[in-house]
C-alpha cells in the first residue's frame, strides 16, 4: 500500500529541496498534491515536464504565497539566511495549521516559532534523498502534535530513513549524516586519484573505486554485522590491509575526523548567530 500525504509546498527546489521533489515522486507515493517554486523560470520549466506543478518567482513574484495557500506541509528549502524572510513573506497567506518544515542549517526552531505560530520541524536530510536513501533528523517545535510531527516524519519516510532527535542535536546530526556524502566522496576521489598514479584509466579507477565503496555499504547493510567485524574479516594479520590500516591509524585520521565534524558543528552554530 503507497504512502498517502496531505498537500505539500516546497519553496526552492535546489539540493535538498530537489531531492525531496524527487523521493515525493516516486511510485507508490501519493499526495493530494505538491507544489513547487524556483527562482528561475527555466528551472520551473524543468519540473512540469515532470508532472510538477511549478512557478518561478523569475515570472511570478508572489509565487511562494500561491504555492502555500491550500498547502499542510510548507518545506522551507532555501538558503538559512532567507528562511526567516521568507516565513514573514507566506505567513499571511498559509493556513494556521499548516506544518512548516525547514531543511536549512543554523536556523533555530525559535527564531522560525517568533515568525509563525503554528507547528515548526527542523529537518536536516542529506543528498541520497534523491535515490530513495536519504538519511533525515527531525526536531519538533514547541507546538507541533503528535499527529503533526507523524505527517512529517512519512513525509521524510518517502526518500529514506528518518532520526527524531532534539534540537541540540540537529548540528551533531549535519556534521556526520547531512555533511556525510561529501566526506565519503572526498575519499571515492582521492582512491581514483590513487589508482590513476598506479596506472589504471580513469574508467576503470572510477569502477574500481564506486564499485568498492557501494559492494562494501551494500554488504555491510545486509550482513547485519558491525563495520568493524567487516573490516577485521578483511585485515588479515600481518598482511597487505593490515599494513595500510596502520598508516590510518599513525596519521591519525579518526582524530582528523573528529575535527573535521567538529569544525561542520561549529560552523552550524555560528550560522545560528548570524
Amino acid at each position: 500500500m503507497g504512502t498517502k500525504l496531505p498537500r505539500i509546498a516546497i519553496l526552492g527546489t535546489g539540493n535538498m529541496g530537489g531531492a525531496i521533489l524527487q523521493g515525493l515522486s516516486q511510485p507508490g507515493v501519493g499526495a493530494l498534491g505538491i507544489r513547487a517554486t524556483t527562482r528561475s523560470e527555466a528551472s520551473a520549466n524543468k519540473l512540469r515536464e515532470t508532472g510538477v506543478v511549478a512557478e518561478s518567482l523569475e515570472l511570478v513574484p508572489q509565487a511562494n504565497s500561491a504555492a502555500v495557500a491550500d498547502a499542510d506541509v510548507i518545506v522551507l528549502a532555501v538558503k538559512p539566511a532567507q528562511i526567516i524572510g521568507l516565513l514573514a513573506e507566506i505567513a499571511p497567506s498559509a493556513k494556521p495549521e499548516a506544518i512548516m518544515v525547514s531543511v536549512a542549517a543554523g536556523t533555530t526552531l525559535s527564531s522560525m516559532e517568533a515568525v509563525w505560530p503554528g507547528a515548526v520541524v527542523r529537518t536536516m536530510p542529506n543528498t541520497p534523498a534523491q535515490v530513495g536513501l536519504g538519511v533525515t533528523g527531525i526536531a519538533r517545535g514547541s507546538r507541533v502534535s503528535d499527529d503533526a510531527l507523524a505527517v512529517v516524519r512519512a513525509m521524510c519516510e518517502t526518500f529514506g530513513t528518518v532520526i527524531e532527535v532534539r534540537e541540540s542535536e540537529i548540528n551533531a546530526l549535519s556534521s556526520i549524516s547531512g555533511s556525510g556524502p561529501a566526506y565519503v566522496y572526498f575519499f571515492m576521489e582521492r582512491f581514483i586519484e590513487v589508482a590513476k598514479e598506479r596506472g589504471f584509466g580513469d574508467e576503470a579507477a572510477r569502477v574500481m573505486v564506486e564499485g568498492t565503496f557501494r559492494g562494501a555499504a551494500e554488504l555491510l547493510a545486509r550482513s547485519g554485522e558491525t563495520p568493524e567485524k567487516l573490516r577485521e574479516a578483511v585485515t588479515s594479520p600481518a598482511g597487505t590491509t593490515a599494513a595500510a590500516l596502520a598508516v590510518f591509524a599513525d596519521a591519525d585520521v579518526a582524530g582528523i575526523i573528529r575535527l573535521a565534524t567538529n569544525a561542520a558543528i561549529a560552523r552550524a552554530e555560528d550560522m545560528a548567530k548570524d
